[in-house]
């Protein structure tokens, strides 16, 4: 529920509480949720300044640092990781935890480019007109040493910091080897690439990140959300291999519209948006694709598609009037820790 201060004014207004009551549960409020970040002026200015320097050291980074060689990127990026973990510690001293989680990425962010500079000055790099600006834009099997070496630092700072916001560097670091795998893995010959064990590959991996970010979820027990990263690239990853799919039978197709349902359905069982708006995505391509293709030339079918929604819209209202004894009768039925889980979240 989203409380806000006029509420508990209300409350008072109403007499359910005193005016010292709401006063300190609108301190315990703010003091609990001091990590978590909001739509502010503060925390706007927090993200875009860290996302601009955290862009410096990997999107936008130019081709100028190529000529001044591997070791003088080594050298920068201990420089500034040395500063960045300087400024994670002063402002986690000072409890300003968003600004510390923000300073602990972009340590996470400049490894790969470190280790980039190290295999150049080593001599170990092993193609020259492949350099660190095509890292975010070029899918390549010869990233990985510095993927396995981000996951490491990523790990690190994580057990050291617990911030959230660390996962994100994780969880990208992660869908980038899901695709650069499946390049390792199976180059074609002749340069070409199998597209189909890739879309495989990134199904089954969003897959292992989805179902690794429901087992951190399971057993969070604080209030921070640890897996919402995981959950954002592993359905990203998941649902992007099976979208790219292709396939000529109707049954495969109509599969795909199952999953994309159960997406939606699942998510808001879990509570995780990610799920629903991807799923909702992929449910509107099935009936575009029906619209198109299939019943192209068919007048009934806006009819009959007007009246599953009709029809969906009248559960809706059956489930509001139904959803305590349902949800009840529901959670009854499950495993001790799962029923947990779904209470916690209800």
């Amino acid at each position: 529920m989203d409380i806000r201060k006029q509420h508990l004014k209300q409350a008072v207004d109403q007499q359910i509480i005193n005016a010292k009551q709401a006063d300190d549960l609108w301190a315990l409020w703010q003091q609990q949720n001091e990590h978590i970040p909001q739509f502010g002026m503060t925390h706007v200015l927090y993200y875009i300044g860290g996302l601009l320097a955290i862009g410096a050291m990997s999107l936008f980074m130019t081709l100028g640092w190529e000529t001044f060689g591997g070791a003088a990127v080594v050298l920068l990026c201990l420089i500034y990781g040395v500063a960045g973990v300087a400024l994670t510690e002063y402002f986690r001293n000072r409890r300003l935890h968003i600004p510390a989680g923000i300073c602990a990425v972009f340590v996470v962010v400049l490894v790969p480019l470190a280790v980039y500079g190290a295999q150049q000055a080593l001599g170990f790099w092993p193609d020259d007109e492949l350099v660190y600006r095509d890292y975010h834009r070029w899918i390549d099997w010869r990233w990985l040493i510095m993927e396995l070496a981000t996951l490491a630092g990523a790990v690190v700072m994580l057990w050291r910091y617990r911030y959230p916001f660390l996962v994100m560097p994780l969880a990208v670091t992660l869908w980038y080897m899901s695709m650069d795998i499946a390049d390792w893995v199976f180059y074609g010959q002749d340069g070409v690439y199998d597209w189909t064990f890739k879309q495989q590959v990134s199904v089954w991996f969003g897959m292992v990140m989805i179902l690794l970010a429901f087992w951190i979820d399971a057993r969070n027990r604080s209030r921070l959300d640890y897996p919402f990263w995981l959950y954002l690239f592993g359905v990203i990853t998941f649902w992007g291999g099976l979208s790219m799919m292709d396939s000529d039978s109707e049954w495969s197709k109509f599969g795909y519209f199952l999953i994309n349902a159960a997406m939606v359905f699942g998510g808001v069982l879990i509570r995780r948006r990610v799920f629903a708006v991807f799923g909702a995505l992929g449910m509107f391509g099935y009936f575009w694709h029906l619209a198109d293709k299939v019943f192209k030339d068919s007048w009934l079918f806006p009819i009959s598609l007007t009246l599953v929604g009709l029809g969906i819209v009248l559960t809706g209202v059956w489930w509001q009037k139904n959803e305590a004894v349902l949800t009840q009768k529901l959670q009854s039925k499950m495993p001790e820790a799962m029923r947990r889980f779904m209470q916690r979240k209800f």
